[in-house]
């Protein structure tokens, strides 16, 4: 039997250190699908869908129609299926409605000085209009006339995104958006950031320009002590660039409101993981990676 990872005669070989990186880059994904019963036959035929709809859109032939054949020959996937696999719609990656309006909340309540402390922090806010400065009603209407602010806030709770202090006033959780609760949301969250982190990296390694930031800090060889104290400063410092990056992008959008030009997204994250050493791991000297 030929080794799958081995290329037809006459193509050349994927680079191996590429395939290492895959299959140990595919261990966590692999670890979460089994915790959910999602087996490989399941996988394969995403891969296969997936497969096909990124060689049709984004590997064209100029002034060449893309046809079963060409497509079954870059993909490997059998032309009959390739037929099959091009009549069927792609699923949109869609916000649930919780994340689609509660994301641009968030980004007001921390970016916008009018809902700020004057350390810059999210502060607490009524839960109804009526007294001086901003509430948590007039937050909400500043997005959506048609959404009540007590189903927001509902949901919120729910979530885990807000809580209610012994003021009975709105305060937003350190870490939103990010909710402790609710599975759509979470998957949401998971597929749009580990998109984009794949794709800045794959970005850099194919060599295109200009080179996209995606870097991080590694070392290996600490207590337990260490890495909860080094957790805690990451997160600090992760959420103080998040937050200016959000107070930058909402001046940005502002400006750039009904220009023809303005169709780009952004995405800029932070992460923070640690883990007893996988087997393979490097444990040794510290690295500032740069993909």
């Amino acid at each position: 039997m030929r080794d799958p990872s081995q290329a037809p005669p006459g193509v050349p070989a994927p680079p191996d250190s590429l395939l290492r990186a895959l299959r140990h880059l595919l261990r966590p994904l692999v670890r979460l699908l089994l915790e959910h019963e999602i087996t490989y036959p399941l996988l394969a035929s995403i891969l296969k869908s997936v497969y096909a709809e990124v060689a049709l859109r984004d590997f064209p032939i100029e002034g060449k129609r893309q046809t079963d054949s060409r497509l079954s020959l870059l993909t490997g996937i059998h032309r009959k299926d390739v037929k099959r696999l091009r009549r069927e719609v792609a699923t949109r990656h869609v916000a649930p409605p919780s994340v689609s309006l509660g994301a641009q909340l968030v980004g007001r309540w921390t970016g916008s000085h009018a809902y700020l402390d004057r350390e810059g922090r999210p502060r607490p806010l009524p839960r109804l209009g009526g007294a001086k400065g901003p509430s948590f009603e007039s937050l909400v209407a500043s997005l959506s006339k048609d959404i009540r602010p007590r189903a927001v806030l509902d949901e919120w709770l729910r979530l885990g995104v807000a809580h209610l202090d012994a003021e009975d006033r709105v305060c937003l959780n350190v870490d939103a958006f990010v909710p402790s609760r609710g599975f759509e949301e979470k998957a949401y969250f998971f597929g749009r950031n580990l998109h984009d982190h794949i794709a800045a990296a794959g970005h850099n390694l194919s060599g295109r320009r200009p080179p996209l930031l995606e870097r991080s800090v590694y070392y290996g060889g600490l207590t337990r002590e260490s890495v909860v104290e080094l957790a805690k400063l990451s997160t600090r410092l992760a959420m103080e660039a998040l937050q200016a990056v959000n107070r930058r992008a909402l001046e940005l959008r502002k400006r750039d409101a009904g220009k023809r030009t303005a169709r780009l997204r952004m995405n800029f994250g932070g992460y923070f993981f640690h883990s007893d050493a996988d087997e393979g791991e490097d444990t040794g000297d510290e690295e500032t990676r740069d993909a």
